[in-house]
């Protein structure tokens, strides 16, 4: 009986080494699953970017306002019948003008 129980034991034990030190063990599971969690935020973090990539092309292929306000930031262009002021600021001449004195138009 004695060697009944030992033998048990043994196979008891090498069951638990596989299952906490072995090849697909706990430790294996554990990395896993933080690798499979880090990859799903970094696969949800590029899916809203896309979405956003989608939404903006959508809004440029249908759309005239979006076009319309690429073109006026990034171009500058102007509609017919608006009145544009740019406003542009006078340097000051430093050998001739002193920094306290008023500039004329």
């Amino acid at each position: 009986m004695r060697l009944f129980t030992l033998i048990l034991i043994l196979l008891l034990g090498g069951l638990q080494y596989d299952l906490w030190l072995g090849k697909n063990g706990l430790s294996d599971y554990q990395s896993l699953s933080e690798a499979i969690s880090q990859q799903q935020r970094d696969n949800q973090s590029l899916k809203d970017r896309n979405d956003l990539i989608y939404r903006e092309i959508d809004d440029l292929t249908s759309g005239l306002e979006a076009i319309e306000e690429l073109s006026r930031n990034d171009l500058g262009y102007i509609k017919q019948g608006e009145t544009f002021y740019r406003i542009i600021p006078k340097e000051k001449e430093k050998e001739n003008v002193p920094a306290d004195a008023p500039y004329d138009d």
